[in-house]
């Protein structure tokens, strides 16, 4: 079975998507503590390991940190690193995937949303294949109850209408819009690290399709 290396992995919503496609050895690198990482975990710079372990692994799936390329917050340009250019350098040569978000550089990106996968939420996520991966993507279906994640544009935006500062459960004054957990498909991250995940149904998809070419 081929190894994948989950790089920036956060708390694991990319790696459980691999997992459910059938990537059974998988290792999660991040700066931060990951308590709840679902497989093996190791705290440590991500390029770092990269540059070292990198030719150890079959794929690659790397989500660098996202906030410096978000247009709409251009004060956080200068606070967070952009690391795309310098992450891609060193994936020279090995099948990888790198996710971001809209306005990211990315080369030639596939474009995926929760609700393509029936899954009530608006959340837009890019990748970069560096092979020539077939991939047939199915249509947004912008209707209903759907939450809008990091754009805030939609009814029901986090922590409940309105709400900007990071994820909960459903307005309980409203009653209205999903739990997170279930729109995200995803039941052991804490509010802040929803923030931070995409929801494994977009690598499972992807994963899927990997193992089909590998």
């Amino acid at each position: 079975m081929p190894r994948l290396l989950d790089l920036f992995c956060g708390a694991g919503g990319a790696a459980m998507g691999y997992h459910r496609a059938g990537f059974d050895d998988i290792v999660g690198v991040d700066i931060a503590p990951q308590k709840n990482y679902p497989f093996e975990f190791i705290q440590a710079d991500a390029l770092d390991y990269l540059a070292k372990n990198g030719t150890e692994f079959d794929v690659v799936h790397a989500s660098p940190p996202c906030q410096g390329y978000i247009q709409r917050n251009k004060n956080l340009e200068t606070r967070y690193p952009k690391l795309i250019e310098p992450l891609r350098g060193l994936l020279a040569g090995i099948l990888s995937i790198i996710e971001n978000v809209e306005g990211a550089p990315l080369h030639s990106p596939v474009k995926l949303c929760g609700t393509m996968f029936n899954l009530p939420i608006r959340r837009h996520r890019l990748f970069e294949f560096s092979h020539n991966q077939p991939l047939l993507v199915p249509q947004c279906v912008h209707q209903g109850r759907t939450v809008a994640a990091g754009d805030f544009a939609g009814v029901y935006a986090f922590g409940g209408k309105g709400h900007r500062h990071g994820p909960g459960v459903r307005d309980p004054k409203s009653n209205q819009g999903p739990d997170w957990n279930e729109a995200m498909g995803i039941d052991w991250m804490t509010q802040k690290e929803l923030t931070q995940a995409i929801p494994p149904a977009y690598t499972e998809y992807i994963g899927r399709e990997l193992l089909c070419s590998l």
